[in-house]
């Protein structure tokens, strides 16, 4: 049964429904008045111009049952009936040859053989200097006529000189117009040439005549005297039946292809042929060119089909530039372009995504050729489909049906590719049904382009179910669709589903290439599994596969991530010990490692590092360093780069101005930080969650809290809608200006909105608390935070301690149980405090215990292991009278309580906001 062809003629559905339809509908008049857009497959019986005279007869009439399928009739009509071949013609007898050689012999068979073997319109130049060139005999001998081509004879050791004669053939609407135009030339015999009397004479066809006679005695021998070839010829075509052997059984071995070709002491225009097809197939262009010169230098003129090849050539080598040039020779000396070269030109555009240029020599081919075929329509519907333009390749698919072209399996695979690129799933699925309905069997390559849509749109569980259907059939999986499967579980980092289909894939006894190898590495940095990503590294090598810089990309990234920046400069080194170029995302994963660590003089080192490489820095570099210099507070340096990102031209996104905003709010420049949120504004740049989130938390920072409610309704107003994190900040601003019912307010718009509170929020609320010189509702607070699933992190244990130390007293007993259950706590969980807290602390507790105590015994384990009691008896020494005199009132222990517990906070609270925004 022949393929499909698609088209829209002969089905029409609105365009709410689907694109293809199974039922045949004839055309309407009402049906023509209806305006749907319409996408359909349709099947059309090939045209036949002696239809009207003698109808076609099926070879097996059509069964037709009440549930059969109403595409039946349909795809029966695409059948081509072609007509039996004639039949041989009977042989001749002996009698009956000899009869016709009688008949034919004597005098006048020998002039009518010499009339055969010459070519019309064609003279023999004698007596030709041996420094001319084809251009100025061409036009010498134009005068006579228009010329068809010149043949230079070269010379044998000298191929630059000629061997002093040459052969023009003319050109002209009939072969007596030829020979006129000979006739004329041979008059001028003895004429005089760049000091050289030519002798021009009209072609007697002797050269080829003795050619004829020369290989009929090579092949057959000469009649009965047994003249056979000599041995040079006979090891000649040994050597060229050897070549041609080679490249049939042995292609992949390139050395045994080129000895073999090596060996043939004259090879022939078919020989120079077939290899610069071999280079052009393993896309070496360079060494196909230069078997190119060396068949010219050997004076034997490239035919239209060894000038295809070379083109393939360089269409393979991506130099389109090139094999343009190399088309336009062809032109130039007068060689047809066929339609397998306009296929090649075609489809090296359509490669490079340049449909613009693969649709003009399209048209071109469709004006000079008479007809094309489903290699050069499958090449430009590729061209589109690429490039997302698939009503342009659905267009083209019509009007290939239109022509009475049978579209192969490679359509439908390249049109499902096209709808799985725009994540059209019912298209894609209706063109896979079609494909079976019209009497293909679903290839490993159909299966795949459905697993290649469902692990694109994020649906794996579909493309198992198709991974079990495909078994079903008994098709069994290749290294594509594995490494699809593989690939879809990777972008939603199921780890172990990945490592599973790896599994399936050894034990179908598959070797691994180099893209599934690099899937399995970036599964395994992703798990953080770092030494058995290299150990893949390794047995990469050993298979013989070199590693790529994707090999080695995720596995720096991952050192750089975990703060290993050691170990990443040492993978970094290991890569380009194995030949690999670093791009500019490895600089960026290095750039980034560094930039958490706060390193940012070794990540401007890495910077310099790539401009010497020449490699380009691009907008994550510049953003990536404006972070690094954002969270120092360094406004200076993070404008120096924004300036150079816009200088250079790159695209500045949000995420470009997000560093800049955070730059200016960490150091409290908050009018420079509006000024860059109305340039934003001026490119309609609109502002997300995170750009709220860094100013409201620098307002915070301000203790400025109706700013930040006015950019809270600003984001309502927008349509954006708060986050933990955009809550967390304005409960900072209401914690900071002292206003703790706007605070719990705020709480509850957060529960009611379902947003629920985490540890940053709790800590931030009690440190309002502490604020507020209220203990207890601090002590509350820390209790809510556990009894919600909240572990108590070094920040909250340091902030409430502080707190309840600076308030407690023998009277409030509460307070008192309550640090002694937060020192329980703090030693449990092995928590030390530094230095400064813990003389903060010996202050206060000598407040509460003079002479030691309960508190003191178990508060001083929580203490640094430094810690003795001869630094106790210095310090309370050195602040006896201090205290002695100081008032023992709440503001004192205010001071105390800002002087340590809030700066730590703020440092922790600007180390999350970091990450936030990172």
């Amino acid at each position: 049964m022949e393929p499909f062809s698609f088209s829209t003629s002969h089905l029409s559905i609105p365009t709410n429904t689907t694109i293809f339809s199974p039922k045949h509908h004839p055309p309407s008049s009402a049906a023509a008045a209806t305006t749907t857009t319409t996408v359909s497959f349709s099947l059309k019986p090939p045209s036949d111009s002696n239809n009207s005279a003698a109808p076609r007869r099926p070879s097996k009439p059509l069964k037709t049952t009440p549930t059969s399928n109403p595409l039946a009739n349909k795809l029966w009509l695409t059948s081509k009936l072609s007509p039996p071949p004639p039949p041989p013609p009977p042989p001749e007898t002996e009698a009956e040859t000899e009869t016709a050689a009688e008949e034919s012999g004597g005098e006048g068979a020998n002039s009518d053989s010499r009339t055969d073997f010459r070519q019309p319109g064609k003279i023999f130049v004698g007596n030709l200097p041996a420094w001319v060139k084809k251009p100025q005999v061409a036009e010498f001998f134009r005068q006579f006529g228009p010329i068809r081509s010149v043949i230079l004879i070269k010379g044998h050791h000298e191929t630059e000189r000629n061997a002093g004669f040459a052969f023009v053939i003319y050109d002209g609407d009939d072969e007596e117009a030829a020979d006129t135009a000979a006739m004329r030339a041979v008059e001028f015999d003895g004429v005089e040439f760049h000091g050289r009397v030519l002798t021009v004479k009209l072609d007697d066809g002797k050269r080829t005549r003795e050619k004829a006679r020369e290989r009929a005695v090579w092949l057959g021998g000469n009649g009965g005297e047994g003249e056979h070839r000599s041995t040079w010829h006979e090891e000649r075509d040994g050597s060229r039946k050897g070549f041609q052997k080679v490249l049939e059984t042995q292609p992949e071995n390139w050395q045994a292809v080129v000895s073999a070709f090596e060996r043939i002491k004259k090879p022939a225009r078919k020989e120079y042929g077939l290899m610069i097809k071999y280079y052009a197939r393993r896309g070496d262009m360079h060494h196909a060119r230069q078997i190119f010169e060396s068949m010219r230098a050997r004076g034997i003129e490239p035919s239209s089909h060894v000038y295809s090849s070379l083109i393939h050539a360089y269409a393979v080598g991506r130099d389109m530039e090139e094999a343009l040039h190399c088309a336009r020779k062809m032109k130039e000396e007068g060689i047809e372009m066929t339609i397998v070269t306009y296929s090649i030109i075609v489809g090296g555009f359509a490669k490079m995504g340049n449909a613009d240029a693969a649709d003009h020599w399209f048209k071109e081919a469709k004006e000079r050729l008479p007809s094309l075929n489903a290699v050069i329509y499958g090449s430009i519907i590729y061209a589109h489909c690429q490039t997302c333009n698939m009503d342009r390749a659905e267009a083209l698919v019509r009007e290939m049906e239109e022509q009475g072209i049978d579209a192969p399996t490679d359509i439908y695979h390249t049109m499902m590719d096209g709808y799985t690129m725009i994540g059209n799933e019912n298209k894609c699925l209706i063109v896979f049904d079609r494909l079976k309905e019209c009497g293909f069997s679903p290839s490993a390559v159909s299966y795949g382009c459905l697993i290649n849509l469902y692990t694109k749109i994020g649906k794996v569980s579909k493309a198992l179910e198709i991974s079990k259907m495909m078994k079903m059939t008994g098709i069994k999986h290749n290294m594509k669709t594995y490494s699809m499967l593989i690939n879809g579980f990777l972008k939603l980092k199921d780890w172990a589903n990945a490592f599973s289909v790896y599994e399936d894939f050894t034990k179908d006894g598959l070797k691994p290439d180099v893209v599934l190898y690099n899937n399995i590495i970036t599964a395994f940095c992703g798990m953080g599994n770092m030494d058995r990503a290299i150990c893949m590294v390794k047995q990469m090598q050993k298979e013989r596969h070199r590693p790529t810089t994707r090999t080695f990309l995720p596995i720096i990234h991952g050192f750089a991530r975990a703060g290993e920046m050691r170990r990443a400069l040492e993978i970094f080194d290991m890569m380009r010990r194995n030949g690999c170029i670093p791009t500019v995302h490895t600089y960026n994963a290095l750039i980034l490692g560094l930039v958490d660590k706060r390193q940012m003089g070794k990540a401007v080192t890495i910077l310099d590092e790539m401009n010497l490489a020449g490699v380009r820095p691009n907008e994550h570099t510049y953003t990536t360093l404006m972070q690094g210099y954002a969270s120092l507070g360094d406004t200076e340096k993070a404008f120096q780069y924004f300036t150079v990102l816009r200088n250079e031209g790159l695209e500045v996104d949000v995420y470009t101005y997000e560093a800049l905003l955070k730059a200016c709010c960490k150091s409290g420049r908050m009018q420079s930080a509006l000024a860059v949120t109305k340039e934003m504004s001026a490119k309609k740049i609109p502002r997300n969650t995170f750009v709220y989130n860094i100013l409201i938390d620098g307002w915070a920072r301000r203790g400025d809290v109706w700013e930040a409610a006015d950019l809270m309704q600003q984001m309502r107003k927008e349509g954006i809608r708060p986050d933990i994190h955009t809550y967390t900040s304005f409960i900072n601003a209401s914690c900071k200006a002292g206003d703790m019912q706007k605070a719990t307010e705020i709480i509850q718009e957060m529960e009611a909105s379902g947003i629920k509170p985490n540890l940053k929020t709790y800590t931030t609320l009690i440190n309002g608390w502490a604020r507020a010189s209220r203990p207890e509702k601090a002590l509350r607070c820390f209790e809510d935070m556990k009894v919600a699933g909240w572990k108590p992190d070094k920040a909250v244990y340091h902030c409430l301690a502080t707190s309840l130390l600076s308030r407690a007293t023998f009277a409030q007993s509460y307070v008192y149980s309550g640090l002694l259950s937060i020192c329980r706590e703090m030693i449990e969980s092995e928590m030390t405090v530094d230095m400064g807290t813990a003389v903060h602390w010996s202050r206060c507790l000598r407040k509460i215990e003079r002479t030691g105590g309960e508190l003191t015994e178990a508060l001083q384990k929580t203490f640094p292991p430094d810690w003795t009691s001869h630094n106790v008896l210095d310090v309370n020494s050195e602040t006896e009278t201090a205290d002695l005199e100081s008032d023992d009132d709440d503001d004192d222990d205010d001071v105390h309580y800002n002087a340590n517990g809030i700066n730590g906070d703020d440092d922790t609270d600007d180390e999350d906001y970091d990450n936030v925004i990172s």
